[in-house]
Order: C-alpha cells, then structure tokens, then sequence
C-alpha cells in the first residue's frame, strides 16, 4: 500500500503541500485557494483567477466596427492564433 503524502502545521498556521500534488493539480506560487472544512477534513480549491460570468452579462463588451465576421473567418482566426502562439 502505497504511503500517503503528509504534511506538518508550522506555529504560524502554514502548511507546505506536497510538490506531486501542486504539479497534479496544476498550482503554482501564489495560486489562491478557498479553503472549506468539511465531515471529512478540509477541503482546498483553487479560486478562479476572473469571475464567473454569464454570456448576457458580457456580451458586446468588446467594440468593433466593420462588416460582420462569418463562422469560418473566426474558425480561420483561431486556427492562425493557435498555430502562431504554439509554433516551436
């Protein structure tokens, strides 16, 4: 059986988590974490960097002015992005 990872509380109340469980989870320094306690211990999520929002609440947000884009040049755009932010 394979040991779990543990961790000590400083006199400070500060706890160093384990760096497999950072990379698992993907937090770095300074990632903010809602802590819960629930019947079964604590509880810590990482809190979204931007607020949830829905689409009524943002759209229109971002002014443009010009003729209007068709699905494939925004499919066109994205591509060229993805492939210009990913190129070795």
């Amino acid at each position: 059986m394979a040991e779990r990872p543990a961790t000590i509380i400083s006199a400070d109340g500060r706890i160093t988590l384990p760096d497999a469980i950072r990379q698992a989870l993907g937090w770095q320094a300074g990632t903010t974490l809602a802590v819960e306690a629930t019947p079964e211990g604590v509880l810590l999520k990482a809190v979204p960097v931007f607020a949830e929002t829905r689409p009524e609440e943002v759209f229109g947000m971002l002014a443009y002015r010009g003729a209007p884009k068709s699905l494939a040049d925004m499919d066109a755009g994205v591509l060229a992005e993805a492939k210009r932010h990913f190129r070795a």
